[in-house]
């Protein structure tokens, strides 16, 4: 009975294996039905994607209501992290862009920054006004942003094509380095940094809550593992419908790295937004700031590895027009997440911001 009543609550986890069982059996007739059916089939994967998603961000808050700031939603981002990294490993292996690992970065760090915290600022405070949070999260997660977009992505611009892999190799243990030092600083010392004290709701008193089913710490972290995985899977299949379905259409190259981002961002979406409904904006900060950085700081060093194993080398330097929109965002960010307050206004600057990506995306900027 047991078992039967977990697997109904895990009910999207379920239909998320069937629907990869049913890809990975038909995927070979569906590619062959042509355009049409592989569209309808990658929107179907995607919409599956969304239903699991929702389970890892339900078991995700639960964690962060458990252990708190900053470790529950540490333990999100780097899921939602995992998952950009197996769908771009596995992307990268076979055709596909050689700016794909760029533009996938740059559309994360627009959804993760305009699009997840410009939303929930904006909605949260339509709501609640003024939400407050920890000012020094904000501080500490923009200069580390900036400092590894700086590194990675824009200095590459200037660096000699036959000296690319040293610089790849100095970019990987930059990059091992920052993280490093933000995660002793994140969970060690300054762990303060990135929580705020709000009025705790009384905890129910129901042992079992802590001891098995939806309330266990353990079978919360085992959901989120198994549904990163079903994800990552689900990706790779409507990754090759979406591309088949998309051929000789015309649609911009970089439509495939803003799915990719949103596909690894779904679960962090549900989740701030949540939070800011729920004047939880330190929550929201934490996921959308911690979202980018991990992004950044810790798919460089993984894409820029395999980019040295096989000896060839990804287009890591931004466009002129990517540049200016990440320096602007991150300007933007500090200036907004300066005195530990959002309000509506601050929201709106973002989300126009990601509505501008969005846009520049569709002229094929």
């Amino acid at each position: 009975m047991a078992i039967a009543s977990r697997l109904k609550d895990e009910k999207y986890l379920v239909l998320a294996l069937l629907v990869g069982i049913a890809a990975y059996a038909s995927e070979h007739t569906i590619m062959a039905m042509g355009r049409g059916p592989a569209l309808v089939a990658a929107t179907a994967l995607v919409a599956t994607i969304v239903l699991a998603s929702m389970r890892v961000a339900h078991h995700a808050e639960l964690l962060a209501i458990k252990v708190g700031d900053p470790y529950g939603t540490m333990i999100l981002t780097l899921s939602a992290v995992a998952v950009e990294v197996i769908i771009l490993a596995i992307m990268m292996s076979g055709e596909s862009s050689p700016t794909l690992v760029r533009d996938t970065i740059y559309a994360a760090l627009m959804l993760d920054i305009n699009g997840i915290l410009g939303l929930a600022a904006l909605l949260g405070g339509l709501k609640h006004g003024e939400q407050p949070y920890n000012d020094n999260s904000g501080k500490t997660y923009g200069v580390m942003i900036l400092t590894a977009m700086g590194i990675s992505m824009i200095v590459p611009e200037f660096v000699p094509d036959d000296k690319w892999h040293y610089y790849s190799a100095f970019t990987i243990v930059a990059m091992i380095a920052l993280y490093g030092l933000f995660l002793r600083m994140q969970v060690g010392q300054h762990s303060y940094f990135f929580s705020y004290s709000y009025p705790r709701p009384e905890k129910r008193k129901d042992a079992s809550d802590t001891d098995h089913g939806e309330g266990s710490t353990a079978g919360s972290i085992l959901v989120i593992l198994i549904g990163v995985v079903l994800i990552g899977l689900l990706a790779e299949f409507m990754s090759s419908f979406m591309n088949e379905g998309l051929k000789d259409l015309g649609a911009p190259v970089a439509l495939t790295a803003i799915v990719v981002a949103a596909i690894s961002a779904a679960p962090e979406i549900l989740t701030a937004l949540r939070a800011a409904l729920r004047n939880r904006m330190q929550a929201t900060v934490n996921i959308a700031m911690g979202a980018s950085l991990s992004t950044v700081i810790l798919t460089v060093p993984v894409m820029e590895g395999i980019a040295l194993y096989t000896g060839q080398p990804f287009v890591m330097a931004m466009t002129p027009v990517q540049t200016v929109m990440v320096t602007i965002t991150l300007i933007a960010a500090a200036i907004n997440l300066n005195d530990g307050e959002t309000n509506a206004i601050e929201g709106m600057t973002h989300f126009i911001l990601f509505t501008t990506f969005l846009m520049l995306t569709f002229l094929g900027l």
